[in-house]
Parts: C-alpha cells; structure tokens; sequence
C-alpha cells in the first residue's frame, strides 16, 4: 500500500483533519458546544468562567456559533435578574457528533502508526 492510499480516511477518502470544522474546532467553541451537550441549556456567565473567557469574547464565539445555527440563545430572567442562556441545537449536536468522529479516527490512526518502544 502506497503512502497515499495509507493517508485516505474511511469515510470522507482524505485525511481524518479533513472532517474537522473550524467553526467548531476552535478550541473555546468546542468547549461551548460540549458544555452545552450535557445540559438542557447554560447560563451564560457558567460558560464565561468554566472556560476563562472575557465576555466580550464569549459574546463573538456565541455569535459564531448562534450564525452557523448550532446554539440557540435565550434572554429571560430569573426573578428579577436578567438572564441569558444558550442551548445547543440538533444541528450543533450532529456537528459536535461529527467533530469527535473526525477526532477518534484522527487519534485511532496515530496510536496504529505510533513506533513501538
């Protein structure tokens, strides 16, 4: 087998970091994304600290990812405070789905050709 045909990825005929996306591979929107997997929705500020962002930068990486339709966000209040929350939508989830795919295959095919001590 030659080196090219070593190189081609199961499902997409290329390399496993042609699956990934950069929208959602950026390392705070991915954080954003898995976040909001594991819950029914985030506040905001939960999102802001975990992930050490200023708000203004949370703010455009939510933009990024509310324009791509993966997050949905909603404004409310909690009593009397104000309120934001985002929620990740199916599209997110089939795109955060695909992001790890891309990611195991990646990692499977660099444990195989990894030399042995």
């Amino acid at each position: 087998m030659s080196g090219n045909e070593e190189a081609a990825g199961p499902s997409n005929g290329g390399h496993p970091t042609n699956g990934l996306s950069d929208t959602v591979h950026q390392r705070n929107r991915l954080g954003i994304l898995t976040i909001a997997a594991e819950a029914e929705r985030v506040e905001v500020s939960y999102l802001r600290d975990a992930l050490e962002l200023t708000a203004g930068n949370l703010s455009r990486h939510l933009a990024v990812l509310e324009e791509a339709d993966l997050i949905q966000i909603e404004r409310g209040y909690h009593g009397r405070r104000p309120k934001t929350w985002i929620k990740i939508t199916e599209q997110g989830q089939a795109a955060l789905a695909a992001e790890i795919d891309a990611l195991q295959e990646l990692l499977r095919r660099h444990q195989a050709h990894r030399p042995t001590p």
